[in-house]
């Protein structure tokens, strides 16, 4: 979106694909940025904003670029955009919901609560439209939504549509996902309930998020009083990810501060090889280690396992401390890496490097641009502003009006 808007507000025009039914990535799934710890949509909105108003951003949810051809400043791309199913007479009434009688998994509450299959992505989705899932949806043999919406807004027959545009450039801000902590065969994670990823542990803790910002036992939903986080779950490990993704350790941090606000008696134990909290991260990390409630304990975790009363027992070596420690924990959350998400899904033909990401200077095509997570582990504020800088090297790429 930033490199959209800053393109656009430089009289460029732009077309924005994104493949989900909604703006924002997983920027919008989180709770809280660091170290702040202030809401991300209210960042978003300023950039929903500035997209509204501005004639020169075409914005296609629900599409993928399906094909790149061309040189730089004359490039021909290839859109698919799949159908909503809901059109743009749709004014979020919710009537369609109440009749639907199908469920589905919540994507965007990483399938921790359910939706209809027809939906609203999340209260502060952009467009504020709905979609209907058709993979669950039961289609013409029902139409109660058809029926319910008295604005005429369904189309259940509308079809994939394909669009090609001619630009001068191509970002590419295909962001990123977390690593699958199932692969990680000793540490539980699918298996044990009350384990849990890092970007689950964000919509757990989000007020819109499964269990309205409660942070509770997946097994019994009570509250949690003693909570474990495992960095480095998968990272720096060449049987998984084998680089540090930067920004976990301090996304624990973070996520310390959500359960120490949230149950002021709560304990939190954080076990790690080595703590990153660069530049002006530091003062965040020293104002977490100054509360006596929270632990840090250098040791990679070895197992964990589920005790008779279904917490996680975590087994690890404590490495300043001497010894084996073995303790339970009613919530165990893994610090799992950033994927780029480029690594398996890979549209078209651009370079990557040995871990998955597009570097700027191994591209054998001129005109193709990473921007964010695409060219390497990082945090959102970086991620904004070497897309501004992306945009810039959009510039200059062609004349005219191409975007």
């Amino acid at each position: 979106m930033t490199a959209a808007i800053e393109a656009a507000e430089c009289g460029r025009q732009v077309y924005l694909v994104e493949k989900e039914a909604y703006l924002g990535g997983r920027v919008s799934k989180m709770n809280k940025y660091f170290p702040k710890l202030c809401p991300p949509l209210c960042g978003l909105e300023i950039n929903f904003r500035r997209l509204r108003v501005n004639p020169l951003v075409t914005v296609m949810t629900g599409s993928k670029v399906e094909k790149v051809t061309g040189a730089s400043g004359d490039f021909t791309a290839v859109i698919k955009t799949a159908p909503r199913y809901v059109n743009e007479k749709c004014v979020a009434c919710d009537d369609c919901v109440k009749v639907c009688p199908v469920n589905r998994p919540d994507d965007f509450n990483y399938n921790m609560s359910e939706t209809k299959a027809v939906y609203l992505p999340h209260a502060m989705a952009m467009p504020a439209k709905y979609v209907i899932d058709m993979s669950v949806c039961k289609g013409e043999a029902c139409s109660e939504c058809v029926k319910a919406c008295k604005y005429g807004a369904i189309e259940l027959n509308m079809e994939e549509k394909t669009t090609t545009v001619k630009v001068a450039a191509v970002v590419y801000a295909t962001g990123w996902k977390p690593y699958d902590a199932g692969k990680i065969e000793n540490l539980g994670y699918g298996q044990i309930k009350n384990v849990i990823n890092n970007v689950e542990m964000e919509r757990l803790s989000a007020v819109n998020g499964p269990t309205g910002g409660k942070i509770v036992r997946q097994d019994n939903a009570e509250p949690v009083k003693k909570v474990a986080f495992v960095q480095c779950a998968g990272s720096r490990d060449e049987n998984h990810l084998p680089y540090c993704s930067s920004i976990c350790c301090l996304a624990s941090i973070k996520q310390a501060n959500y359960v120490r606000d949230q149950y002021p008696e709560s304990e939190v134990s954080i076990f790690y090889i080595d703590l990153r909290a660069p530049g002006k991260y530091e003062a965040f990390y020293k104002k977490m280690e100054k509360d006596k409630n929270v632990k840090f304990i250098k040791g990679k975790v070895a197992r964990i396992e589920q005790d008779e009363s279904g917490r996680a027992t975590v087994t690890v070596e404590d490495i300043l401390g001497g010894g084996k420690l073995k303790e339970s924990f009613d919530l165990v959350v893994l610090a799992t890496g950033m994927e780029p998400t480029m690594k398996t899904d890979k549209a078209v033909d651009v370079v990557l490097n040995d871990d998955g990401f597009m570097e700027l200077d191994r591209q054998t095509v001129d005109g193709f641009i990473p921007a964010g997570v695409a060219s390497g582990p990082v945090d959102v504020t970086t991620s904004i502003q070497n897309s501004t800088g992306a945009a810039l090297r959009a510039f200059q790429c062609g004349v005219g009006k191409r975007g």
